[in-house]
């Protein structure tokens, strides 16, 4: 049996719209290639045949694997969350530097949904597992790439 896989809705719908993309929109363009390619001839020589048969392989496995994992999904509403103030799965964090003296906040997510643009870091990341049962106060250390990182936890917030 699968393993329960923790993400936020906002992560499900990201999922559920690729996933849309892919069999509305993505699939039927690739066989409609697949088509024209053969319709070409000689399929052992033909590239635009092999590159597409190679794109149907990748979209297959794409579909297959957010399937899985819509049907796996634990959705956590961090909004819904009472964790009495500390760091958990979905909540969303304030940090300060405390080498550099720079604020940071950022939302503590599934590995899915991670995007460091938007501010979203994994539950498995480094950073993330020191913030885990941590809260409001406390001071945190972890491995950064380019070494060793302190920063205080200025707020948690469940939004």
């Amino acid at each position: 049996m699968a393993s329960q896989i923790p993400m936020t809705r906002f992560g499900v719908e990201r999922l559920k719209e690729e996933l849309h993309q892919l069999k509305s929109q993505d699939r039927p363009n690739i066989i409609q290639a697949i088509a024209e390619a053969r319709a070409q001839g000689d399929l052992s020589e033909n590239a635009e045949y092999e590159s597409a048969k190679e794109r149907q392989g990748f979209i297959e496995g794409r579909i297959s694997e957010i399937e899985a994992k819509l049907s796996n999904v634990q959705v956590i509403d961090p909004s819904s969350l009472n964790a009495e103030g500390k760091c958990v799965f979905g909540s969303t964090v304030e940090l300060e530097d405390l080498d550099e003296e720079k604020s940071f906040t950022y939302q503590i997510v599934g590995d899915d949904e991670a995007d460091i643009k938007l501010n979203k870091i994994s539950i498995s990341s480094p950073l993330s597992r020191s913030l885990i049962g941590k809260e409001e106060g406390d001071v945190v250390e972890f491995d950064a790439p380019g070494g060793l990182k302190t920063f205080e936890i200025i707020s948690v917030k469940y939004i």
